[in-house]
């Protein structure tokens, strides 16, 4: 399907479009895959701009994590001056750290080792990955006793980089918990297979107090089945699909959403949700429109 992909200001990375003037009041929303919205006609930043009639920037990136909106000071620019900006909790594996190194822009492309990381696990070589996940996957493989090292660095780091970002974000901030589950406790532990990978209950705690709002959203397996027949995808992008928490659960993300901010806002006799707009105005320069299936 056809994303209109855009830039906004001198970033390089590409966001969902079309793009939105960022004139007047405008909500912003960071995040990654899901906020995107790939594989679904209408991703939950479009029906939060259908039912405020507020503009509504979707910042989702593909495959990002919190290292590609903080090397990037032009979007926290954009979110600065927004009536309030939404942040999804986005996974701890995607970001250079002092272990490995990732992709400043695609954060779940696998990089470089540390000689560090390569001394606490000598039996892997590291060249081999091109993607964070396998890499993590292979040291689940060879070494789970090790990995509690990893895990401890990451979340130290995903704790450091949120109050980082949110620092940087001046007006109103609400945290956005996406996925199929709630978030761990510490005594759970295993988190190495679950979106956000790494981010337990007490790192939300941690980085709460700099947010206004913290809204969890935990998908049920019956409303991600629900919506699979509404996705759009072909069949050798079945799998990856399958992963995608799908259009039924974006729309009790905006559901849920809409009375936060426009609470946060301070708007009232706002119109009803609807799921068609016009094409808004374009202003910033962008890229060309790009394909993405």
């Amino acid at each position: 399907m056809e994303y209109h992909a855009c830039r906004y200001g001198s970033s390089k990375i590409l966001f969902r479009g079309p793009a939105r003037r960022l004139r007047g009041d405008y909500i912003s929303i960071i995040g990654g895959t899901e906020t995107f919205g790939k594989f679904i006609r209408t991703p939950y930043p479009d029906l939060i701009e259908a039912a405020t009639g507020m503009t509504t920037v979707n910042l989702g990136c593909q495959r990002a994590g919190i290292d590609a909106f903080n090397n990037a000071p032009g979007l926290m620019d954009i979110c600065a001056t927004a009536q309030v900006t939404v942040v999804q909790i986005m996974g701890a594996s995607s970001m250079s750290n002092r272990f490995f190194t990732v992709d400043p822009r695609q954060n779940d492309r696998f990089l470089r080792a540390s000689r560090q990381f390569k001394d606490i696990y000598p039996e892997i070589d590291f060249s081999r990955f091109d993607m964070t996940s396998k890499m993590l996957g292979e040291l689940v493989r060879v070494g789970p006793e090790r990995l509690h090292l990893v895990r401890q660095e990451l979340q130290s780091a995903w704790v450091a980089r949120m109050r980082s970002m949110l620092g940087k974000i001046e007006g109103k901030k609400v945290l956005l918990w996406l996925a199929d589950h709630a978030p761990f406790s510490k005594a759970d532990g295993g988190t190495i297979c679950r979106d956000p990978l790494f981010v337990d209950r007490a790192m939300l705690n941690a980085v709460r107090e700099h947010a206004d709002e913290l809204v969890e959203i935990v998908a049920s397996q019956s409303e991600v089945e629900a919506g699979r027949d509404q996705m759009v995808f072909c069949e050798m992008d079945q799998h990856a699909a399958c992963d995608m928490l799908g259009p039924v659960v974006h729309d009790r993300v905006a559901q849920t959403l809409h009375p936060v901010l426009t609470r946060l806002i301070g708007r009232t006799g706002l119109p009803p949700a609807i799921h068609q707009r016009a094409e808004p105005e374009r202003e910033l320069v962008m890229a060309e429109p790009l394909l993405f299936v």
